[in-house]
């Protein structure tokens, strides 16, 4: 069949995988755009936006905003990868209903 690049397995483990990525990093997407204190420890920033700025909460801000971005578009690209896994487990089930 053409285009089936995976099995039923790996496709249903691709979904599931994909489902928990958007889940978590969509939350963690939130969690950084609001400036979450938590992860503070998770944001990569310098001596120089925390010590040499004179504005120093806005700086550390924007690299959570960044940060928080960056998360979600890993999200998009978990829902990207779980639309593949769905047009596979889809072959595969179209594969099996033409073999009977």
């Amino acid at each position: 069949m053409r285009g089936l690049i995976c099995g039923p397995k790996l496709a249903a483990c691709g979904i599931v995988l994909s489902m928990w990525g958007v889940v978590m990093l969509g939350l963690l997407g939130i969690f950084f755009t609001t400036h979450s204190a938590v992860l503070i420890e998770d944001v990569p920033l310098t001596e120089e936006d925390t010590f040499k700025d004179l504005n120093p909460p806005q700086r550390a801000y924007d690299v959570y905003q960044k940060v928080g971005y960056n998360c979600f578009i890993a999200a998009a690209m978990y829902v990207v990868c779980g639309l593949f896994s769905w047009c596979q487990m889809r072959l595969n089930k179209k594969k099996e209903y033409l073999v009977q």
